[in-house]
């Protein structure tokens, strides 16, 4: 069974996704920060593909992937780097990025190496839901991967409807409609959205993100999901960490209590 399922099969308690971008705060750091986020009891792993020009990232991920490609961070580079990854951990992992670098790697050689790699899912906010369908969805499947797709405030109910007969894993619920990092706690707004998805009994089950960066704001979003995906804060502090593996313990702790 795909991990990313299981996962979700598995698990009662709330699902802690982490995002933090490849290659930063150092290129060689990658590795040691899955092994440290897996220690740490963190439930499912999402990597940040570096890009120039994302059109979902606030400013702080922005910065980590300027900086991750100041650091020679690349596709090619990141799928060296995971390799043998799966003696390291057994909890799902994603690749989240976006189509510029993807198709320039090549999607069939991209999907193939997420295959041998151990990646369990991806996250392409730019890949429309049509050229998935029509186009790549074959191929996802035949290499095991699970495409997830995201769904904001201002997604129709027709479009959810359809991206949930689509997804085999989980739906990104973004919590607010505008980039990641900038929310400060949920606001009754956000919650009413969160009630008015739930009502539609949707058949996967949904991680929140942005705007989750503490124990509060991912027990609040845990209420109305499976669970949440904290990025910003950790990218933050990450780049201000002198001990990682302590401080990355100590950052999954303070969320899961």
């Amino acid at each position: 069974m795909n991990r990313i399922k299981s996962c979700f099969q598995q698990t009662d308690r709330p699902i802690l996704n982490i995002f933090f971008t490849a290659g930063f705060p150092r290129l060689e750091d990658t590795r040691r920060i899955i092994r440290s986020l897996d220690r740490a009891g963190v439930d499912m792993i999402e990597i940040g593909i570096p890009f120039s020009d994302p059109i979902a990232d606030g400013p702080t991920i922005q910065h980590s992937s300027k900086l991750a490609l100041d650091n020679g961070m690349s596709l090619k580079l990141l799928f060296e780097q995971l390799e043998g990854l799966r003696e390291d951990t057994g909890i799902p992992i994603l690749l989240m990025g976006y189509l510029n670098p993807v198709m320039q790697f090549g999607m069939d050689n991209f999907l193939e190496k997420c295959a041998e790699t151990g990646i369990d899912g991806l996250i392409l906010p730019d890949l429309p839901i049509s050229e998935y369908e029509k186009n790549y969805q074959q191929a996802f499947q035949k290499n095991g991967l699970s495409n997830i797709f995201l769904i904001s405030p201002t997604t129709a109910e027709n479009r959810i409807r359809k991206i949930d007969a689509l997804s085999e894993g989980f739906i990104y619920m973004v919590s607010s409609s505008s980039t990641t990092g900038k929310t400060s706690g949920l606001s009754a707004k956000q919650l009413a959205y969160f009630e008015r998805v739930n009502a539609m009994a949707l058949e996967n089950p949904r991680l929140i993100g942005f705007g989750i960066k503490d124990a509060e704001s991912f027990r609040q979003a845990s209420a109305y999901a499976r669970g949440a995906i904290i990025g910003s804060a950790f990218v933050k502090m990450l780049e201000g960490s002198l001990d990682l593996e302590g401080d990355i313990l100590g950052f999954v702790k303070s969320l899961k209590g």
